[in-house]
């Protein structure tokens, strides 16, 4: 068994297709169609992932996904949007979302977002097992619980932005261009068709900066990538 995924749609045959398709792959699937009943299902099944589409009757993608992140759930979620709604994206992206699909979708596309997203989250939960904290400048990581803190305070973090920062803290000082960023944290080959990249490092200047107009930490590569730089009188 590959994992457990929770689909929800209130279109059914969308449902049907999709689990179809991943428990050929050898996941279980649950199928969801009201937005009121996911936390109850998610609570309950406690799966690995849930694929989650936008509009919903009773709740909306939104709505479901911002209350598990305030919940302190850190269950991988890819949303599902219509191809025209770009600030609904956006906004799934800043609430917590790990990926989104647009559709109309190949189920090729979402089984290989799927691995992706659950590859990562393995990855990770593997390095923890045997992971210590690490100290870089006022930052503090601790792999193992998935918490950065900075000067002693925990950052509130989705699971997306502490792999964004960590990356970040990792390789401080050295310049990673977007594409390695985009491809290692989203698998996304082609840094021009998404802004994922763009909303996330936003939310994190948000929450580590002074200035976000002016960011200390992390800095901006015109035309390359992003850095974190050398903290200075930290």
């Amino acid at each position: 068994m590959k994992g457990k995924i929770l689909v929800v749609d209130d279109e059914e045959a969308l449902t049907r297709l999709v689990s179809y398709n991943l428990e050929k792959d050898g996941f279980i699937c649950i199928q969801a169609s009201e937005g009121s009943r996911v936390r109850e299902i998610i609570a309950r099944e406690n799966p690995d992932l849930v694929i989650l589409d936008l509009m919903l009757p009773g709740q909306d993608g939104l709505e479901i996904c911002r209350d598990m992140r305030s919940a302190g759930d850190k269950t991988p979620v890819i949303m599902l949007t219509a191809r025209d709604d770009e600030i609904d994206k956006v906004l799934g992206l800043e609430l917590g979302a790990d990926d989104y699909v647009t559709k109309p979708f190949s189920v090729r596309e979402l089984k290989a977002r799927v691995k992706a997203v659950l590859r990562r989250r393995n990855d990770r939960e593997e390095e923890g097992d045997s992971s210590s904290p690490i100290n870089i400048g006022s930052f503090t990581i601790k792999p193992d619980s998935y918490e950065i803190f900075h000067n002693g305070r925990l950052l509130d973090l989705t699971v997306k932005e502490y792999e964004l920062l960590e990356i970040l803290l990792r390789n401080q000082g050295k310049v990673l261009k977007r594409d390695y960023l985009l491809d290692v944290l989203w698998d996304y080959p082609d840094s021009s068709s998404t802004r994922v990249l763009d909303v996330h490092i936003s939310k994190l200047r948000e929450k580590i900066e002074k200035d976000t107009k002016n960011p200390q930490y992390i800095k901006t590569i015109r035309g390359i990538g992003y850095k974190f730089g050398e903290e200075v009188n930290v």
